[in-house]
């Protein structure tokens, strides 16, 4: 009883302090007919053990004080049988995340974790920053075929992975080899012109060397859905590789190496020989990239007590951007290098360290806004398990930034768990260190870009608490979370692409629902979202654009292994203010409905999924291209629905 009571009440202060005085009567009244309802716990099935990597501290999901929600092999599988090019369709579907399209023209993406800037989120792959600052075009070049989890911190984390957490982080896992040789092949089209071919070969799991390495081929043809010159879809071919290497000499040390190489060409707006009729010339968007990164981890136990770990990236991304008749090309590089320390103290754990990052930016037509962002920094966590129903985790980092000053981003999260009941709550701060590249200027690009003033550095603060119930196969988590943000970097559209720091702060409060009913064959989830997001511009406060308040979604899964799934998903997206859009301020809400089935003979999986089977497309509503050109160069409104409408893909899986 004692858990879900404080829980109730704690949560009942969480919403007066974060949201406003209606929502938090609303809000508070929830918490407290939760703890009015309590029934005596069951105790919660025996379930698989899941460790995560995101932490740092390598312990149990169920032992975590710090929230962490996880993807396992099996719900990846689904989502790569849905876009096995990108990982956009895995992180969309997640409660509290969405995938926000940046780009109409290109169809670059980025992350929005409970109602944050895309900016504020942080990718890793194990635990390495591999994709550099992954946005924009980023989420769609990484397939998930070699994907073995994917763990999601929500909430500022820069106490754990420094400057530019603060929205949250996703960690990608990657395959590990199993007991036997693996060779995969899988083969895709679409009805909207998709080709994917993508290969994963691993070596046995063995005392020593082993390797897995991944290959793919992506080809899309551009689509101009609604016959208005102007191509819904982007047209690309992108080719991708990654070999990684394993060692464990099966007495506490262990090494791991990877490197990648991408290459795409995208190419969107019309035609090169296809008159625009709103600006009377041909309109091409393109982009040109080719990145190469890599990365290693290395870890030793000393003295039996200690393990020492050192890991390090490069990452070094080129591209020739065509915005009609304007060309930018660029190099963006980024560096990562860390030392740690973990010791074990019965069963709490210590981990000390020291990191050194780097971000550096050359744009040889904008050469205006070249920067060279260093970053060293000092932390350290402590996760204490003081009763056995009771986990504290402490952590605090020091980083000092070369051009914004020195910051301390301390994190207090705590478990408390009785029977079938536990709960988390967690509470951090941290910074980050804005420049011109946004999810504005990815669309429209720097050549506009004006600053008055030089940028402050953009702090955060951040709150969460929740609830879990888990009764047999049936599990309902109850989230409330809010967080701040002073100095949010703002850019104004109506007079080109003029950046500066907003003298208020930016807020965001909201509640997220999950629950998850597990009997095989069978897997239901349900999840919704309320979110408002807000930002004070010339004193006016409003909803940050192109974020829902409403959003919820359900997936049902029937899967019998050796045999095959079929699957069923529907979501909901609820109104967004627009801004720049002549057309309207406000969307409309919409549903979109998706079916998969996959069976398997022998080695060999058919696999059919039909995408937004509702037929959506926000140019049913409005048209997408501007009447007349917009201040910061764009022809297109942004994009607040599908514009490809539906889409059906299939084809073949091959394990031999």
């Amino acid at each position: 009883m004692f858990v879900p009571v404080v829980t109730a009440w704690l949560s009942v202060a969480f919403v007066l302090l974060f949201c406003t005085p209606a929502a938090a009567q609303g809000l508070a009244a929830i918490a407290i007919k939760i703890a009015h309802t309590i029934t005596q716990p069951k105790p919660p099935d025996v379930e698989e053990t899941v460790t995560v990597a995101a932490t740092r501290t390598g312990g149990r999901l169920d032992d975590s004080a710090t929230r962490v929600e996880v993807l396992n092999r099996e719900e990846i599988e689904e989502k790569m049988l849905m876009t096995p090019g990108d990982i956009v369709m895995m992180l969309n579907e997640m409660g509290g995340m969405r995938v926000q399209a940046t780009s109409p023209g290109l169809g670059a993406a980025t992350v929005r974790v409970q109602g944050t800037r895309g900016r504020y989120t942080r990718f890793f792959s194990d635990g390495l920053p591999l994709f550099g600052e992954v946005g924009g075009l980023g989420l769609l070049q990484i397939p998930p075929m070699d994907l073995g989890q994917v763990e999601v911190i929500k909430g500022i984390a820069s106490s754990l992975y420094g400057a530019g957490a603060m929205g949250g982080v996703v960690n990608l896992v990657s395959r590990q080899p199993g007991e036997e040789r693996e060779r995969e092949l899988l083969f895709n089209q679409s009805t909207r012109g998709a080709t994917d071919v993508v290969g994963w070969y691993a070596t046995a799991a063995r005392t020593g060397w082993a390797m897995t390495l991944l290959g793919g081929g992506h080809f899309q043809l551009a689509n101009d859905v609604n016959d208005d010159t102007w191509a819904d879809l982007a047209g690309y071919t992108r080719g991708i590789v990654r070999p990684r290497v394993f060692w464990n000499n099966g007495k506490g040390s262990t090494f791991f190496a990877t490197v990648g190489y991408t290459a795409e060409n995208r190419r969107g707006g019309t035609e090169s020989d296809v008159v625009l009729p709103e600006a009377g010339v041909p309109y091409v968007e393109a982009l040109e990239t080719h990145r190469l990164d890599g990365g290693f981890v290395a870890q030793t136990l000393l003295g039996g007590k200690y393990l020492w770990a050192v890991r390090g990236a490069l990452s070094n991304s080129e591209h020739r951007h065509q915005f009609g008749e304007i060309i930018e090309r660029d190099r963006h590089r980024t560096t990562f290098f860390e030392s740690t320390m973990r010791a074990s103290f019965g069963s709490s754990v210590l981990v000390v360290g020291a990191a050194l990052e780097g971000e550096n930016y050359r744009g040889q037509d904008v050469p205006q806004w070249n920067f060279d962002y260093w970053t060293p920094g000092v932390f350290g966590q402590a996760d204490i398990h003081v009763k056995p129903w009771w986990v504290v985790s402490l952590s605090g980092r020091l980083d000092h930034h070369n051009v914004y000053g020195t910051f301390f981003s301390p994190r207090l999260s705590m478990l408390m768990r009785q029977g079938a009941w536990s709960s988390r709550f967690s509470i951090g701060g941290g910074f980050f260190g804005p420049s011109v590249l946004t999810e504005e200027t990815e669309a429209a690009g720097l050549t506009r870009v004006t600053v008055p003033q030089p940028f402050e550095a953009e702090r955060g603060r951040n709150a969460s608490i929740d609830l879990t119930r888990q009764s047999g196969p049936l599990a309902v988590t109850f989230t409330l979370f809010g967080s701040q943000v002073r100095h949010p970097l703002h850019v104004d559209r109506s007079t080109g692409l003029v950046m500066t720091n907003l003298t208020e702060p930016a807020t965001t409060a909201g509640v997220e629902l999950l629950g998850t009913y597990r009997r095989g064959p069978f897997a239901v989830t349900g999840s919704y979202t309320f979110v408002k997001a807000e930002e004070a511009v010339d004193g006016l406060r409003q909803d940050l654009s192109l974020t829902p308040r409403h959003s919820a979604g359900v997936v049902g899964m029937w899967e019998k292994e050796n045999v095959g799934r079929v699957g069923v998903e529907c979501y909901f997206t609820g109104v967004q203010r627009l801004d720049e859009n002549p057309y309207a301020t406000r969307s409309q809400s919409y549903v979109i409905l998706g079916l998969l089935a996959e069976k398997q003979f022998d080695r060999f999986r058919l696999f059919i999924n039909g995408e937004n089977l509702t037929g959506v497309r926000q140019t049913t509503t409005d048209p997408l291209i501007r009447p007349t050109r917009a201040p910061d160069g764009r022809w297109t409104v942004d994009a607040w629905a599908p514009l490809e409408g539906r889409n059906i893909n299939g084809g073949i899986r091959i394990r031999f």
